[in-house]
């Protein structure tokens, strides 16, 4: 059986990187349809909009791209009470939490992120690994 993943928005984002290495470890890991949040998906059009200088379309066709190629969660009440819990117990940002609440909820085993401490354990359920480790 496969673990079921989550992909944070830095991976997402190095899909579409001058990075050859990166970009190719972020692409296998969309290609595998992993899960994300709404919150990706707008930090992703945010980061494309604000630091890649995208037209707006552009933008939104690239996260239409994203979407087709993921399972999407919203954010709603339960995650951000989650994040909070999480937030004050392992003392990280909000946006982390945030994303780490969310994949537990999806009941992903895997959080793959670049911005977390590699093969860190939340809650005895998640591990957090990074791809380019």
């Amino acid at each position: 059986m496969t673990a079921k993943y989550f992909a944070d928005t830095n991976i997402i984002l190095y899909s579409i990187g001058q990075n050859f290495k990166k970009r190719n470890i972020a692409r296998k890991i969309i290609e595998s349809r992993p899960v994300i949040s709404t919150q990706v998906v707008n930090e992703s059009i945010n980061v494309c909009l604000r630091k890649l200088d995208f037209k707006r379309e552009k933008a939104y066709e690239f996260a239409n791209s994203i979407m087709n190629y993921t399972e999407v969660l919203p954010v709603d009440k339960a995650t951000v009470k989650k994040s909070a819990d999480i937030a004050i117990r392992y003392q990280l940002s909000n946006w982390d939490a945030l994303i780490i609440a969310s994949a537990i909820i999806s009941e992903c085993e895997i959080l793959y992120t670049e911005d977390l401490q590699h093969e860190m354990i939340i809650n005895n359920s998640l591990k957090i690994i990074n791809p380019f480790f």
